[in-house]
C-alpha cells in the first residue's frame, strides 16, 4: 500500500476535490451536468461535495442551467430527479456546432 503524500492525507482520493488543480479543462456547470447524468437523483450536498463547490454555488448553477432549459426538475417525494437536455448546443462559437449529449458520451 502506498503511503499519503506530504499533502494527502490517507482518507483523500486522487480526484477528491481536496486534490483538485487550481483549474480544469471544463467549468463547473459541466461537473453538474456530468454529475447529474451518473445520478439524476443527487442532492445539492451532494453535487457540492463532487464538485467542491459551495451548496450555495451549486444552486446558482442548477437554476442557471434550469432557466436555460439544459435541465429540468421534476420533484418525486423529498427528493428532486434532475433531466438533461442532451440535444441542447453547447454556448460558444467554438463548440456550437456540438450538443452536451455528443460531451457527455465522451466522458461516460
Amino acid at each position: 500500500m502506498n503511503s499519503p503524500t506530504k499533502n494527502e492525507s490517507p482518507t483523500s482520493s486522487p480526484t477528491s476535490p481536496a486534490n483538485s488543480p487550481k483549474w480544469t479543462y471544463l467549468t463547473n456547470h459541466f461537473h453538474i451536468i456530468v454529475s447529474l447524468s451518473r445520478k439524476p437523483h443527487s442532492r445539492i450536498r451532494d453535487l457540492s461535495d463532487q464538485v467542491g463547490i459551495t451548496q450555495r454555488a451549486v444552486q446558482r448553477i442548477l437554476a442557471e442551467l434550469v432557466e436555460d432549459k439544459v435541465l429540468k426538475i421534476r420533484k418525486e417525494g423529498r427528493r428532486n430527479s434532475y433531466t438533461i437536455n442532451r440535444k441542447k448546443r453547447l454556448k460558444h462559437s467554438l463548440e456550437s456546432k456540438h450538443n452536451i449529449g455528443e460531451l457527455l458520451d465522451i466522458l461516460s
